[in-house]
């Protein structure tokens, strides 16, 4: 029987002919593949592999495609798109990771690759690289610039909470509110720790931004983005891109009160303000009112101190210099004297001026004697005579006061109140003589008198004036008294 295996046999024909007794029937391609396929998957079909990842790309149907490396060997990996939404970290290249899942085959390339149904970083060392370059790339995007930080509000009217609402966070929080200055709270429900939980934490910071203001939701002066202490994997949800993204890009000065007080996250680097715990944060957010009572307290007497102090001064000023003042008897002592200087000589004076007047008077008295009158009056008889009036001055004097008269006399006539009677017009008074102008002054009025051209007569309006007496007609069939039936 010859070997099937040697060499010389196997190239004896050109043609592959069957060797009696030979049982192995060529195998095709698929029926190889789906053999080894089985075997691969029979022999492994739970494995956890630990490499790095290369070549991580996400398909359009949600799978996410990748290779698995270490210094010596690389293998392909699939994961399928209900897997791939389960995972709690972004894949990214160059993260150590550890994959579960089975082997197998594809036929397609002749290649093995690993289904992984979970994928975890490998350590906390490769979480905390992860974290390290996930924040240096977010920082050379500005995201963490100390010029993007807003001043908090002194006083918010209300305050956005993102948080568990079934944690101790929000009753410490609410606890320490109401200790120090009762706020109006907001609460957006959000799980803090686990699957999805970056999304529910972006979803309520970017939903409180959104918030109009007057509507029916009161939008926050201040959010607050707390959760409890916990490992870094705990808190790894605050880490995500997505959730430092929604608090940079918040239009509300935020406060990051994640963990405690030596737990830091990218969120912390995002927000306004960084707070070492929940209760901090709440501490941060609103002053206490006691204290800010007391300092109101306070400014008010300082601000009537301040007012009465001015007024103080100004009645210590006003004393001292009162005192300096002269009496009033000192103050009018010289113009008493000088007033009764003045009388005295203002008697004398009148004396004197008496006298010097009864001498003039004496001296007019003499002047005025009768030859003297009568010389005088002939001086002037003779002036008079001498004189010549001529007759154009006298003239041209009266022609213009007779113009100025007739201009007169023709604006009088213009505005006589009588003028329009000669045209129809009719001139309404009233009992005293008072011009009546309005409709509603003549209906008040109990009579009138219209005047015409010719006369005046005396009228009472409708309103005023008695209803007329109608007269009964006379029956028809009535006979007139005295005169007998002319067919009777």
């Amino acid at each position: 029987m010859p070997d099937p295996f040697d060499e010389n046999a196997a190239s004896a024909g050109l043609v592959a002919k069957g060797t009696p007794g030979d049982n192995a029937a060529p195998l095709s391609i698929s029926e190889i593949s789906a053999l080894l396929k089985r075997t691969v998957e029979e022999r492994f079909g739970f494995v956890r592999l630990r490499g790095e990842l290369s070549g991580v790309k996400r398909a359009a149907s949600g799978h996410l495609y990748c290779s698995l490396k270490d210094e010596n060997a690389r293998i392909d990996g699939v994961m399928w798109r209900g897997s791939a939404q389960r995972l709690a970290f972004m894949p990214e290249d160059g993260l150590e990771v550890i994959a579960s899942g089975k082997l197998t085959t594809y036929p397609g390339r002749s290649t093995y690759q690993i289904v992984i149904e979970r994928m975890e970083i490998a350590g906390e060392g490769a979480l905390l690289a992860l974290l390290e370059k996930t924040k240096a790339r977010l920082e050379a995007e500005g995201l963490f610039a100390p010029e993007r930080k807003r001043p908090l509000p002194y006083l918010p009217r209300t305050i956005g909470v993102v948080t568990s609402p079934t944690g101790a966070v929000i009753r410490d929080i609410l606890h320490r509110l109401a200790d120090r200055f009762p706020s109006h709270v907001v609460i957006w429900p959000v799980l803090v720790q686990g699957q999805g939980s970056a999304e529910q934490v972006a979803a309520a910071v970017d939903g409180f931004s959104r918030l109009a203001p007057g509507g029916p939701v009161p939008r926050p002066d201040l959010v607050i983005v707390a959760r409890g202490g916990g490992s870094i994997e705990d808190l790894w949800s605050f880490n995500e891109e997505i959730v430092v993204r929604a608090i940079a890009n918040c239009t509300i000065p935020t406060i990051s009160a994640v963990g405690h007080e030596t737990d830091t996250t990218l969120a912390d680097y995002a927000a306004d303000r960084r707070a070492p715990t929940p209760t901090a944060a709440a501490e941060m957010a609103v002053p206490v009112r006691a204290e800010l009572a007391a300092f109101v307290d306070e400014l008010a007497l300082r601000q009537k101190r301040a007012i009465l102090r001015p007024v103080g001064l100004g009645r210590e000023r006003l004393e001292a210099r009162a005192q300096r003042l002269p009496r009033p008897e000192a103050l009018l002592a010289p113009q008493a004297q000088k007033l009764d200087d003045l009388s005295d000589r203002l008697r004398r004076g009148l004396a004197d001026r008496a006298m010097r007047e009864r001498e003039r008077l004496h001296g007019y008295a003499a002047r005025l004697s009768a030859p003297l009158l009568l010389a005088r009056v002939e001086r002037a008889r003779d002036r008079l005579g001498a004189a010549r009036l001529v007759p154009g001055l006298l003239t041209q004097r009266i022609a213009t006061q007779r113009e100025r008269l007739a201009a007169l006399e023709r604006l009088r006539l213009q505005l006589d109140p009588k003028a329009p009677l000669r045209r129809g017009y009719v001139l309404v008074t009233d009992a005293q003589g008072a011009v009546v102008k309005t409709r509603g002054a003549a209906s008040g009025q109990p009579s009138l008198t219209l005047e015409f051209e010719d006369g005046r007569l005396d009228v009472v309006p409708v309103d005023k004036a008695p209803p007329p007496v109608r007269k009964a007609k006379p029956r028809r069939d009535a006979q007139p008294s005295g005169q007998e039936d002319l067919f009777g």
